[in-house]
């Protein structure tokens, strides 16, 4: 019900996230797109948790949450200073829980945009495992990784979401 609002979202922080690791947008502005995404996701998740009539209303809701989880954790990181090590961890977590999220929603697919929506997940699962090898191990580019959060911001979430949004899709 929330996936074209979900996917906007993901859009646009991702898109100024990767634009933000260029050094085009400073540290201390980055804060509040993530932020407001977190708090977006967290009452996605709490509506989504509230109403769930099945199990796999709670999984969408637990997987958002990690989306969530994620904005925060950057925005804290950015407020405080911090190295980002255990969002690193986190992410590499988040990227084996992710990853088979792709294989179920291609095992379910009932049309193109489920073909599409697994691609999203196999990329989100990839963006951070990327996001572990940078921040986590220290190994890794800095600079795949900033285009690969780009490249996802506007392909697996802002022109999907705006087109949910409108109607064009689903």
């Amino acid at each position: 019900m929330y996936l074209g609002l979900s996917l906007l979202v993901v859009g646009v922080v991702l898109c100024l996230n990767g634009i933000w690791q260029t050094g085009r947008i400073q540290d201390r502005e980055i804060i509040l797109i993530n932020a407001v995404a977190a708090l977006v996701f967290f009452a996605i998740v709490l509506l989504t948790a509230l109403a769930a009539g099945q199990p796999a209303d709670l999984l969408d809701a637990g997987m958002t949450l990690l989306f969530g989880t994620t904005y925060l954790w950057v925005a804290y990181n950015r407020a405080t200073g911090s190295s980002g090590e255990g969002l690193g961890w986190f992410s590499g977590l988040v990227a084996l829980t992710a990853a088979p999220m792709a294989l179920r929603v291609l095992a379910q697919a009932d049309g193109i945009f489920d073909l599409w929506l697994a691609a999203c997940w196999a990329a989100w699962a990839g963006l951070w495992f990327l996001y572990f090898l940078n921040l986590a191990l220290r190994r890794g580019s800095a600079r795949l990784t900033s285009t690969a959060t780009l490249f996802c911001g506007v392909f697996t979430g802002w022109l999907p979401g705006l087109a949910v949004l409108h109607g064009i899709a689903l």
